[in-house]
């Protein structure tokens, strides 16, 4: 037999669906991937021979809820109402795609419905971040957005009722993912997407529609480690007077400064502070 490289797109219990190129093969692990307590997972690179995947080449990151390795990019989607924008939400997904080594694509959608969204683009695009926005509905951004997802490993995140699924199936212009809709009760969106798959647009290019970003927290990260994570905050850092600066009480902060002078978003200094104290409390237990 020839052994292939290809990519996991789908795992169903313990059968899974791998990219090879010209064709997608239902495989079965090898034994050994058991007995060592090995997962497999979707976005996983891995080796072929006949039907029976036999190694599993290391992650480049990789997340636990969703079960999914070697992303390239997130596509941030939210919504510019209905459910309205959850930027606590955006700024943990930030957070997590700079910990992981992620690019962040934020996606600003559903921009037929409000016109009020200037200043959100506005305030990430001076951080740094790139932009998009689209109105999945009627296609409006699709082709734009679709640049950014050439030669990557794009999951898309955000709320449910954001329209994820809405752009996936423009993007393929077809069905590809359930379509979810908003309750008009609680304006949250209801979960559609159950499973982790990978969508091949082109050779090398790859969308995940994936259950479980939503609910992502940033329990695991160090208080300490958080303000390298705000990258507007890394230029004033080692201006601030003390080393191990929190930037929320001490003297002197240049980050602080930075924040009441608005060189640095005020909304987004106000989640960090109260991120760092979340983080702070729940390492005293």
């Amino acid at each position: 037999m020839v052994v292939i490289k290809g990519t996991v797109v789908k795992v169903n219990s313990d059968l899974y669906k791998v990219d090879l190129g010209d064709t997608v093969c239902d495989c079965k692990a090898k034994g050994l991937f058991k007995f060592k307590k090995t997962n497999i997972v979707v976005g996983d690179l891995v080796e072929v021979n006949g039907e029976v995947i036999e190694k599993v080449y290391p992650r480049r990151n990789e997340f636990v809820r969703p079960a999914i390795a070697n992303i390239d990019q997130m596509v941030i989607v939210v919504a510019t109402t209905n459910p309205v924008p959850d930027l606590e939400l955006l700024d943990k997904q930030l957070i997590m795609a700079e910990k992981k080594g992620v690019t962040p694509l934020i996606c600003i959608n559903k921009i037929d419905l409000s016109q009020e969204y200037d200043g959100l683009v506005q305030t990430y695009e001076k951080i740094g971040y790139q932009v998009v926005t689209t109105d999945a509905k009627n296609g409006v951004g699709i082709e734009k957005l679709a640049i950014f997802l050439q030669n990557k490993i794009t999951a898309f995140t955000g709320n449910s009722g954001v329209g994820k699924s809405a752009l996936t199936n423009n993007l393929f212009d077809e069905d590809i993912t359930e379509e979810g809709e908003t309750s008009q009760k609680t304006e949250k969106g209801k979960h559609t997407t159950k499973f982790v798959e990978l969508y091949k647009i082109a050779p090398g290019s790859y969308i995940a529609d994936t259950p479980g970003f939503s609910t992502y927290e940033i329990n695991d990260i160090q208080c300490t480690d958080l303000d390298k994570l705000f990258i507007e905050f890394i230029p004033y850092i080692d201006k601030c007077e003390f080393r191990g600066c929190s930037h929320i009480k001490e003297r002197n902060c240049a980050v602080r400064s930075a924040a009441e002078d608005r060189k640095i978003d005020y909304g987004r200094y106000e989640r960090y502070c109260k991120f760092y104290q979340k983080l702070k409390d729940s390492s005293k237990w």
